[in-house]
């Protein structure tokens, strides 16, 4: 009876979490950031980075929260994401033909989520001390011989 018991009651936990991972309550509270903010970061974040380790989210949102705050970049998290430079996207993913509202994989979709949520509601410190390019650990683009690297999180190399 006492065994049955925990058993049922470890189920409505487990299904109460589940519940909380795709429910509002992952919305942002009264903070600088906006709904939007957080919308364009979670998206980008599963784009660039989903599958890979929670630092490697991690150091994917730190680029971005970075160059928003640096005077080279636009000043918001929606306008670093969508920023092109000699007509090149910056973020790989908002050059492809897939549509940008498309998460097939709704776990990563509830991480990439709960990340934004984490970087802008409690960054911390940032783990790629100030970085704000990164590429694919397999590339081997050339022009980023000129950077200081910060550090490789998640299947990617960081710089500044």
């Amino acid at each position: 009876m006492l065994k049955s018991f925990f058993v049922s009651l470890s189920i409505l936990v487990l299904l109460a979490g589940c519940a909380t991972v795709g429910s509002s309550n992952l919305t942002l509270p009264d903070t600088q950031y906006t709904k939007q903010d957080q919308s364009c970061l979670s998206e980008a974040l599963y784009h660039e980075a989903r599958g890979t380790v929670d630092k490697g989210l991690r150091a994917v949102g730190e680029v971005i929260l970075n160059r928003a705050a640096d005077p080279r970049f636009p000043d918001s998290i929606c306008g670093v994401i969508d920023q092109r430079y000699n007509g090149a996207c910056q973020f790989s993913y908002r050059c492809d033909s897939i549509p940008n509202g498309v998460f097939n994989e709704p776990n990563e979709k509830s991480r990439t989520l709960a990340m934004a949520l984490t970087l802008l509601t409690d960054r911390q410190e940032d783990i790629t001390n100030g970085a704000l390019f990164f590429h694919a650990a397999s590339m081997n683009p050339g022009w980023f011989n000129t950077l200081s690297p910060r550090g490789q999180f998640g299947g990617n190399i960081f710089y500044r």
